[in-house]
């Protein structure tokens, strides 16, 4: 299969190390000129991916037209560019080929889902998500790192999977790619939740209660949009929350732990690379439980702590105090 990744960051990067690995064409496609010439000459990702060698097959390019140019396009940069990409890809998109998402949020103006979006902006591509709980790093040097990819069509669901599937690397198939793409974007506002709490001093009792109450949430949400409860307590669900949520190399916990210490948000963002999705997805995520009218009140005390609209220890006590209820 000849498969071309739009975005050269660490997971962008990896993905491209995974799909040569099992055997397809691949082409990663990087914005700047003169970070693919970097790419080409080190045959290594030195900024977001140090320590991991390009596959020789691997052409890096910069030409747009020319990366459309495949029979499966992997979308792997900034949930916020999608719309973007998908506008731009849309003249020269060929009959046949698959999009793969492999970002994580939602729309902030919009509240949309990338697969809503995707069906709005390029309706003749074949659409799947990719996620589940994988670090970059680790999925790359080949450990073992189980994804979901999911799609409407069963047989190119099946199709991609064996299209990654190698080694370390195994993904498994699901036709919930609401439910997938619900998880995979609020867990990464949750786990900058989880963070604060570190940061806080709050404890682990803390943690692993944010952690269930906001399965509750990303369940409330992913069912009212039409996902399925199974979903939720697989690899894109529940092993993703779990991964981010209890580990400082989530770009999203090391966030929020920043935060809980005290740190503001503008001068966390100066010093990274690297986006942290959960930032700009609070604000959509709350923009669309509103629509729709699911409670989230996680999702939101996150959402007003990054936009100064409360201080951290006064969300605490409004959470703790909220009314008593059942589990369920």
């Amino acid at each position: 299969m000849r498969i071309s990744v739009i975005g050269a960051g660490a997971w962008g990067t990896a993905l491209s190390i995974l799909a040569a690995r099992a055997g397809n064409h691949v082409t990663l496609w990087a914005r700047r000129p003169e970070f693919a010439d970097n790419l080409r000459a080190r045959r290594e990702n030195a900024e977001y991916l140090p320590g991991i060698p390009l596959d020789s097959g691997i052409e890096i390019i910069t030409d747009f037209n020319a990366a459309l140019d495949a029979d499966t396009i992997v979308y792997v940069q900034p949930a916020q560019h999608f719309r973007a990409f998908c506008r731009m890809a849309k003249p020269g998109w060929r009959d046949g080929t698959a999009l793969v998402i492999a970002a994580k949020g939602v729309e902030r103006e919009s509240g949309a889902l990338l697969n809503e979006i995707a069906e709005a902006e390029l309706p003749e591509a074949a659409v799947l998500t990719l996620s589940g709980p994988s670090f970059a790093l680790e999925a790359a040097r080949g450990l073992p790192t189980a994804v979901a990819i999911a799609g409407t069509d069963p047989a190119l669901v099946e199709r991609m999977m064996q299209a990654f599937a190698h080694g370390g690397f195994r993904p498994y198939g699901s036709e919930d790619p609401v439910g997938v793409e619900v998880a995979g974007a609020i867990k990464n506002v949750l786990a900058i939740a989880c963070g604060i709490v570190l940061g806080k001093g709050l404890g682990e009792n803390a943690r692993s209660a944010l952690i269930t109450r906001g399965l509750a949430e990303i369940t409330r949400l992913a069912l009212a949009k039409g996902g399925r409860t199974e979903t939720l307590m697989g690899l894109a669900g529940f092993g993703d929350l779990i991964l981010t949520c209890t580990s400082m190399a989530s770009r999203n916990t090391s966030l929020g732990h920043a935060l809980g210490q005290g740190k503001a948000l503008a001068e966390v963002l100066a010093g990274r690379r690297s986006i942290a999705e959960g930032v700009s997805t609070a604000a959509a995520v709350v923009t669309l439980a509103h629509r729709i009218g699911v409670e989230m009140p996680i999702v939101e005390a996150v959402h007003r702590i990054l936009t100064d609209q409360s201080h951290i220890d006064d969300e605490v006590r409004g959470l703790l105090a909220r009314p008593l209820k059942r589990e369920g």
